[in-house]
């Protein structure tokens, strides 16, 4: 074979595997936080306008019956991330800012799977999934295990919640412009350092707690933990949102001639909320109002940096919410008394923290202008926990038996092919529910009705409860007592999925 023969040769084959490459959509996955069914006007909201994500919404897929796994963000994050119930394993309830990491690093994950399949992978803004090994992150030097370890090429996060200390940027293995000679100290336990708390001093607030969040002052805002040191570390408040879409522009901006796979995991619209300038008293409805509008440019923005580099159209967006809204979770923002007849719930009942649907039926939309037929409306049964097993089929992929064992290949509801249903979906909060049709069964729980510090129905009752939601999606009517067969089935099957390690594979008829 001569030498340009070879070359020619060479060269189609780089020709049809970069061809083949950039035939694979590009995946950005916008995960807000705590935002609600309710809180979009796409969704029914009237008193705010949420253009951008409408916009997305009219162009793609808007679900109507999606489901985070879990009413709080830490075991909803692990779900999506593993395709494995947070419940199933110890240690996955809303994590302190210090914690290790609990995703096992030997364990298929959602960007190691699309890391495989030759993508650039990233995850921009909020973790909360632990950093480190046993005892912790060394937050002065190398923090390892993360995301890193996990299958991301590139990690720019919030360690935590934004109301939790250590509130600094981790990029990659390291603290954003970390000062070695000011290193930074971090303790859920006892004070360290003398950095004023808010318990301590009130007068030096700009924000105040309405409960809890009274320890180390950062940026005039008391927040959970003590912390010390990192002053040049410490981010702003009031540019994180500008921080996540610049860091974010960049990754695109760099891997824009092959597939890339960005989580971008919003701050937005969790406590405490301190919307940039920009959108200060531009919603009508205090803080809240305007970090959604604040979320909303976000989306906007993302959508504005794809469509300039010519690469919007082979871009799927999915853009969904970690669990349900709360309106007052810590801090004195009047976003209680200014919600001005706003319902962020919609017609469902709860919220964060519930075992009522609006803990996990959240918003759920999906864009991609070459491969989804735009202005479609799905009711089909879907779950956050499946998206590991999608994206593998979506790459041609084949998941191990053992691999995402509760993630099910629902890749033709995902692109509007079809509106199979999945056969059921478990929610999980204080209790354990499952929605199989059109019924829901939530387990007997003896914890609280409400809690009382958000003012959040959390749906426990000692005694079984069964909602028919295509007649009661406000789960008010129980008719556990009328159908005690179709309970008997429902709570037969829940034990089986808690008896079982994983439940792909497994039949349940």
């Amino acid at each position: 074979m001569s030498k340009k023969v070879f070359e020619l040769l060479l060269f189609l084959i780089l020709f049809v595997f970069t061809s083949a490459a950039q035939q694979r959509p590009n995946i950005v996955v916008i995960y807000a936080d705590d935002l609600g069914y309710g809180d979009l006007s796409c969704y029914g909201a009237t008193k705010i306008k949420t253009n951008n994500i409408d916009k997305l919404a009219a162009n793609g897929i808007r679900f109507t019956n999606a489901h985070a796994t879990s009413a709080t963000c830490t075991p909803s994050r692990f779900s999506i991330i593993t395709g494995t119930y947070a419940w199933r394993k110890q240690g996955t309830g809303i994590a302190p800012g210090n914690a290790s990491l609990i995703i096992p690093v030997d364990k298929i994950t959602l960007p190691s799977i699309l890391k495989k399949a030759g993508y650039a992978t990233a995850i921009i803004g909020k973790w909360h999934l632990g950093l480190g090994s046993a005892g912790g992150p060394d937050w002065n030097g190398e923090i390892k295990p993360g995301p890193n370890e996990l299958g991301f090429d590139y990690s720019f996060i919030l360690p935590a919640t934004v109301d939790r200390v250590p509130c600094v940027y981790v990029e990659n293995h390291h603290v954003a412009s970390l000062d070695p000679a000011d290193p930074i100290t971090v303790n859920y336990n006892e004070k360290v350092g003398d950095w004023p708390t808010g318990k301590e001093y009130p007068e030096l607030l700009k924000l105040r707690p309405s409960h809890g969040h009274d320890q180390t002052i950062i940026n005039g805002i008391s927040r959970i933990g003590f912390m010390t040191g990192g002053k040049a570390a410490l981010w702003n408040d009031d540019d994180i949102a500008d921080k996540l879409i610049e860091k974010s522009t960049a990754f695109i901006s760099s891997n824009k001639a092959k597939p890339f796979f960005l989580m971008l995991t919003t701050h937005d619209v969790h406590v405490p909320r301190t919307p940039h300038d920009r959108f200060k008293n531009k919603s009508g409805l205090g803080t809240r109002g305007d970090v959604i509008l604040q979320l909303d440019a976000t989306v906007g923005q993302i959508q504005k940096v794809l469509d300039s580099l010519g690469i919007a159209d082979n871009t799927m967006i999915i853009f969904s919410s970690d669990n349900g809204p709360v309106v007052d979770d810590g801090y004195a923002d009047s976003a209680v008394i200014k919600l001005n007849g706003h319902t962020p719930s919609g017609p469902l009942r709860g919220g964060k923290y519930s075992a009522f649907d609006a803990g996990t039926r959240v918003p759920f939309i999906v864009k991609w202008t070459k491969g989804i037929k735009a202005g479609k409306t799905s009711n089909a049964l879907f779950s956050q926990v499946d998206l590991i097993s999608c994206f593998a089929a979506l790459t041609g992929q084949q998941l191990a038996a053992d691999e995402a064992g509760d993630s099910f290949n629902a890749l033709d509801v995902l692109l509007g092919k079809s509106d199979k249903s999945r056969n059921y979906v478990i929610e999980h909060a204080n209790s354990l529910s499952v929605i199989k049709g059109r019924w829901k069964y939530i387990e007997p729980n003896n914890g609280p009705a409400i809690n009382k510090q958000v003012n959040i129905e959390l749906g426990n009752l000692p005694k079984a409860q069964l909602y028919d939601l295509s007649e009661d999606i406000s789960e008010k009517s129980n008719l556990a007592e009328k159908h005690p067969d179709i309970v008997k089935a429902l709570a037969a099957l829940l034990q089986k999925v808690k008896d079982n390690p994983q439940t792909r594979g497994m039949k349940t008829e």
